[in-house]
């Protein structure tokens, strides 16, 4: 088994070993992984945070010691920017941006001194909302998981991630997290919403926020109004998504 870890601000994560294919996500600096399949253009990883699999060009990864990929898997607590752009200083003295949630803890491989502020360790459930707020107006992107392009289920899973929780990649398998809640007043913000499509397949999901309101990706990073029929689209003045169920992961 071989070892990586992305050491560029964000890596497209492919469905197939062609620049060509759809992006399904993204791998972001510092993020860890474990190479299953090497090509000579390409790799197949899984990435260790959340188990999800994708093709990236071997040129946008380095190999990391698999001691090294062990010391990241055990840690504690990573650290994570926490601000929407930060920089590095990298070992040829040049600045590197980096992104909203990427980590910055520094390894032997990625030998860095970061500049900005990080967040680490298990926060208090209030800091999601403060987290969320960070991403608003930030476009719709399939797979997208960064302040410049982000979709529903990325946008939840980062801003639990930074607060050091750990959600899935998919809304459907965020879905299956936490407890069930029967009523909308007996949610909190900081709580999950999901929605299904005609097929009854979960395809969104939003952080719920104070007086029934709702912060979700639907064409960008937005605050909408949430009733027990779903997410009310205050341009539109129509339902946007049908409520399928809320869930307290924490």
């Amino acid at each position: 088994m071989q070892y990586g870890v992305c050491p560029q601000n964000v890596v497209a994560l492919r469905i197939a070993p062609d620049d060509a294919s759809e992006m399904s996500s993204q791998v972001l600096y510092g993020e860890h992984f474990k190479i299953l399949e090497g090509r000579k253009k390409w790799s197949r990883i899984r990435l260790s945070y959340d188990g999800y699999e994708g093709w990236v060009r071997n040129i946008q990864i380095l190999k990391i010691p698999e001691k090294e990929f062990e010391a990241l898997d055990g840690a504690q607590n990573l650290k994570y920017a926490s601000e929407i752009i930060s920089h590095i200083c990298i070992n040829n003295h040049m600045l590197m941006p980096v992104l909203l949630g990427s980590v910055v803890t520094s390894t032997k491989s990625l030998e860095h001194t970061f500049e900005g502020n990080a967040m680490e360790g298990i926060l208090p459930k209030s800091k999601l909302v403060d987290v969320a707020l960070l991403y608003l107006k930030a476009p719709y992107l399939r797979g997208g998981r960064t302040p410049f392009g982000i979709d529903s289920s990325g946008f939840v899973q980062q801003v639990y991630r930074i607060n050091g929780y750990q959600l899935k990649r998919e809304a459907e398998e965020q879905a299956k997290q936490g407890e069930a809640l029967s009523f909308i007043e007996e949610s909190e913000p900081g709580d999950l919403a999901f929605f299904d499509n005609s097929e009854g397949i979960i395809n969104h999901v939003g952080i719920i926020l104070e007086d029934n309101y709702i912060i979700h990706c639907f064409g960008e990073v937005r605050i909408d109004r949430l009733d027990h029929t779903g997410i009310f689209n205050t341009d539109n003045k129509l339902y946007s998504h049908q409520l399928r169920v809320i869930k307290k992961v924490i």
